[in-house]
């Protein structure tokens, strides 16, 4: 069937069916080709534009013929030379991402990236030190000694209690030698 006369309506129930009212109509491509010359041009001037048409789309056709067979016998010679296609592709890929490196609009992204990863690493250096002197801070105040005191007492207890053979824990109320305060700061 001729597309031309085809339904291009997807959601039509007689997509790609001729319509009543079109028929197949020969078109002579003759005339098709001898359409009005623009304005200005003679008929000698028209037929000299014609005929120069149809030399250049020959030339064109040669043209693409000779590429082939170059491309043929290209191909040829790389297999005899054991060259494969895995290794132009490698160098087409290394020639490609040279080019790439080598553009301005990746020089310039690279830079930016650069600014911002050291823009980064300065902002997490200053939050860590910040951090830390935090943490040497908190280390430092009375709450964190008194906690760390109660777990250490813990851990004697429990430490001392494996080592003589018991793996029992201590119980809650502190059955040891210290009872636990009522006024826990957690």
């Amino acid at each position: 069937m001729d597309s031309a006369g085809q339904d291009i309506n997807l959601n039509s129930p007689n997509k790609g069916l001729l319509s009543d009212s079109m028929t197949d109509v020969p078109v002579d491509t003759g005339v098709a080709a001898r359409t009005p010359a623009v304005e200005g041009l003679t008929e000698a001037e028209e037929e000299e534009l014609r005929a120069e048409l149809t030399k250049v789309e020959e030339e064109i056709i040669t043209l693409r013929q000779v590429l082939a067979a170059k491309e043929r016998h290209c191909g040829e010679l790389k297999r005899r030379l054991g060259l494969s296609t895995l290794g132009g592709l490698k160098q087409n890929l290394s020639r490609s991402w040279h080019d790439v490196q080598v553009s301005n609009a990746y020089k310039k992204t690279q830079e930016t990236l650069s600014q911002a990863g050291q823009r980064t690493s300065a902002a997490l250096s200053t939050m860590g030190s910040a951090i830390s002197r935090k943490l040497g801070d908190m280390r430092n105040s009375a709450t964190f000694k008194s906690f760390e005191d109660r777990v250490g007492t813990i851990k004697s207890k429990v430490v001392g209690d494996r080592e003589n053979g018991s793996d029992n824990l201590p119980s809650p109320t502190g059955s040891g030698d210290k009872p636990l305060s009522d006024h826990a700061p957690f």
